[in-house]
């Protein structure tokens, strides 16, 4: 074997062991980019987890963290006479914060400070305001010339309950129709005698 052929394998094995030593380097900073990324991405999930109490995704804004107050509230909504049932599994547990559960449609329990009725009717589907309730298949019942739209919350009438946040024993009366002060007492008086299911 000459020296030509010697030099000639030399030259080969440095070329393949600079060659391999690169393509080592190249795998090992992209393992490392990798990792880096998995790094940032566990490290901000372990954050949101930690930070979720207060800020859970999907929650209410302004809503405090779960499990931060538990208050049960009694309602009583009539259309035109009709009560309008909230024990449907369309109704039942929308939402963490405040929900009617257990196949109950009239007992409301609320799980966070901060979260108000207009929150609760938002995750049902109903829309409500100061003039209409709508349901969810979009029929309706709005204050015109013959018939209102009534809020009660604990007796007193209220223009509006959307920014209420009901406490503890609470009772709301919402009533769509023509009914006489008579009719609107029986209506406070069977709110009054409604069981809360807690």
């Amino acid at each position: 074997m000459g020296r030509k052929e010697r030099r000639e394998r030399e030259v080969k094995r440095e070329n393949y062991a600079t060659k391999h030593s690169a393509e080592k380097k190249k795998q090992t900073l992209i393992a490392i980019g990798v990792l880096s990324i998995i790094a940032v991405i566990v490290g901000y999930a372990g954050y949101m987890f930690l930070t979720m109490t207060e800020t859970a995704p999907g929650g209410p804004e302004n809503a405090g963290a779960l499990g931060s107050e538990h208050s049960h509230a009694a309602i009583l909504v009539k259309i035109f006479g009709d009560t309008f049932e909230f024990s449907s599994p369309a109704f039942q547990i929308k939402s963490s914060w405040i929900h009617f559960e257990g196949r109950d449609g009239s007992t409301i329990h609320k799980h966070a400070t901060g979260v108000n009725l207009g929150y609760l009717f938002e995750t049902l589907g109903i829309g409500l305001d100061d003039q209409c309730y709508v349901f969810p298949d979009g029929k309706q019942f709005c204050t015109n010339e013959d018939y209102t739209l009534k809020f009660f919350i604990n007796r007193e009438q209220v223009s509006d309950i959307r920014d209420y946040e009901i406490q503890e024993d609470d009772r709301i009366l919402i009533v769509f129709g023509a009914e006489t002060p008579e009719e609107i007492e029986a209506y406070l008086l069977q709110l009054d005698n409604q069981e809360l299911i807690k």
